[in-house]
């Protein structure tokens, strides 16, 4: 029994706090603070996202409610709305990206050699994205219909290790198939693809690269087999 330790200081300990100082020292941004490290605020931001939290402020009443544990947690001491406000608009995001990127490939290293049940060596990837709703009034720069303002978060999905390997933020109004040019995955590997990414100068500019991709037709798609090597239809192959 871990006596006087909370379950979130407990699970807090993987993260490696010498990577994570050493991003911080990278881009100088503990140098003038005082009293709310950059720790601090990976804390209370861990916190809210493992909880579950809806708000800073319902972050802020839920660290606060219980103040003597705040210590056991690693704070140390209450903290206010607009500590934590000052500290997300001002710290440099990049801490956090190369912490971020550590643990990816902490996280890789332990699924090596570990397949999807499938016979291939290749490495598999679905790209998908999804669209965050936005208050149009807070974020007119991200207005993508008349009333509506969002963004999408587009997401290369590695399925063998169940992590993600590239994720791009834009307004919802660009269209998916524009980030299969920012994309980069490893020859022979194989893309699952919906129908929103279907153009062909950019499917035909992944083949050239080595690349297997795997879509649904449009209903509207309109193409001619040319030709096709013998299959056995047995196995369900069409072509």
């Amino acid at each position: 029994m871990n006596q006087g330790r909370t379950v979130f200081a407990q699970v807090m300990e993987f993260i490696p706090h010498y990577q994570f100082q050493k991003a911080v020292d990278r881009y100088a941004r503990d140098k003038w603070v005082q009293s709310f490290s950059c720790w601090e605020q990976f804390l209370c931001m861990a916190f809210a996202q493992l909880t579950h939290r809806n708000s800073l402020r319902d972050t802020i009443i839920s660290l606060n409610s219980q103040s003597s544990l705040l210590y056991h947690m690693g704070l140390r001491g209450p903290i206010s709305k607009s500590t934590l406000l000052e500290a997300n608009n001002h710290r440099d995001y990049r801490i956090y990206r190369d912490l971020a990127y550590y643990l990816l490939g902490v996280a890789k290293e332990l699924y090596v050699g570990d397949r999807l049940g499938l016979d291939l060596e290749n490495s598999i990837y679905a790209f998908d994205s999804t669209t965050i709703d936005l208050c149009l009034t807070l974020f007119p720069w991200a207005k993508f219909r008349q009333t509506k303002a969002g963004i999408k978060v587009h997401t290369l999905f590695d399925l063998q290790r169940s992590l993600p390997a590239f994720i791009e933020i834009t307004a919802a109004i660009i269209h998916d198939v524009n980030l299969l040019d920012q994309m980069l995955v490893e020859p022979a590997s194989f893309l699952i693809l919906d129908r929103g990414y279907i153009d062909s100068e950019r499917l035909c500019h992944l083949t050239q690269n080595a690349l297997y991709f795997v879509t649904r037709a449009k209903s509207n798609f309109k193409y001619r087999r040319l030709y096709s090597p013998v299959v056995d239809k047995a196995v369900g192959l069409i072509f």
